[in-house]
C-alpha cells in the first residue's frame, strides 16, 4: 500500500479501532437513515452489463453490497479500503451474502488506486472522501480509474442549507454524538466525526473541487434537509 501521511495514518488507526462497532454506531447515531442514502446514491450509477465499479473507503461493505444489489449479476465491484479492520468486517459480510463472488476488496488508499486508467464504468465513496487527506489528488485518481463517461458518485456529510434546521443539526453533531459514541466505542472517533464535518467544503465548493479534477456533468442531490449531499460528475468522453 502506499505511503501514508502521519495524519492519514492516524485517521487508519482511529477507523481500526472502531470497526467492531462501526455498523451498530451507523444505524444508532443516524435512526438507520444512513441506508437510505446508500440507496439513493448507488441509483446515481449508470452501470452497463459486464460493467465494474469501484467502491472507495468500502469500509464494512455497505455500499459494495448494495451495488450489488441494485446491478446485473455480470457486474463486478471492487472494495478499496486504507483500513484492514474494516476490510476484515467487510470479509465477513460480503461472505454471508448472496454477492460473495462478485465482490473483491483491496486494501488502498483513495490518493493512489492500485489500477490501470480507464478501467471502471462507476466508483463510488461513501462518508469517505472526508478522511481523504490530499482530497485533490484522490479526486484525480478517481477520474483517472474510471473510463470515458463513467461516473462518479460522492456521499458525504454537508451543511444544511436551513440556518434553524443547521444549528439543531450542528447541537446534535457537537454535543450528543460525541457522548454517544463514546458510550459504544471511541469517544475521541466521534468527536473526530464532527470537527472533520464542519470542516468539510459546502456544496458549491466541493463541486469546483471535482470540476477541478476534470469531472463534467456536475450535479448535487442534498437529502434530509442537506445533512448529507450526493455529488454526482462524469468523466468526459
Amino acid at each position: 500500500m502506499a505511503q501514508l501521511s502521519d495524519k492519514g495514518r492516524r485517521i487508519r488507526e482511529m477507523f481500526d479501532g472502531i470497526a467492531p462497532r462501526y455498523d451498530l454506531l451507523n444505524r444508532l447515531l443516524s435512526l438507520g437513515i444512513d441506508r437510505r442514502w446508500r440507496v439513493f446514491a448507488v441509483r446515481q450509477l449508470q452501470v452497463p452489463e459486464q460493467g465494474r465499479v469501484l467502491d472507495i473507503a468500502t469500509g464494512t461493505g455497505d455500499v459494495a453490497l448494495e451495488i450489488a444489489r441494485q446491478t446485473p449479476a455480470s457486474v463486478q465491484i471492487v472494495g478499496e479500503d486504507f483500513t484492514q479492520g474494516m476490510l476484515v468486517r467487510g470479509r465477513e459480510k460480503i461472505a454471508a451474502s448472496p454477492y460473495a463472488e462478485r465482490i473483491h476488496l483491496v486494501n488502498a488508499p483513495c490518493e493512489a488506486i492500485p489500477h490501470p486508467a480507464d478501467c471502471f464504468d462507476g466508483i463510488t465513496i461513501a462518508f469517505g472522501i472526508r478522511n481523504v487527506v490530499d482530497r485533490p489528488a484522490g479526486l484525480r485518481e478517481m477520474c483517472r480509474v474510471l473510463k470515458p463517461g463513467g461516473r462518479a458518485v460522492i456521499l458525504e456529510f454537508s451543511h444544511p442549507r436551513s440556518r434553524l434546521f443547521r444549528e439543531i443539526y450542528y447541537f446534535y453533531f457537537r454535543r450528543l454524538l460525541p457522548l454517544i459514541g463514546g458510550l459504544l466505542s471511541r469517544r475521541s472517533a466521534y468527536q473526530y466525526l464532527p470537527d472533520s464535518v464542519l470542516e468539510f467544503p459546502d456544496q458549491q465548493q466541493f463541486q469546483e473541487m471535482m470540476a477541478a479534477a476534470g469531472f463534467v456533468n456536475l450535479k448535487s442531490h442534498d437529502l434530509t434537509g442537506g445533512i448529507v449531499t450526493v455529488h454526482v460528475g462524469d468523466k468526459p468522453r
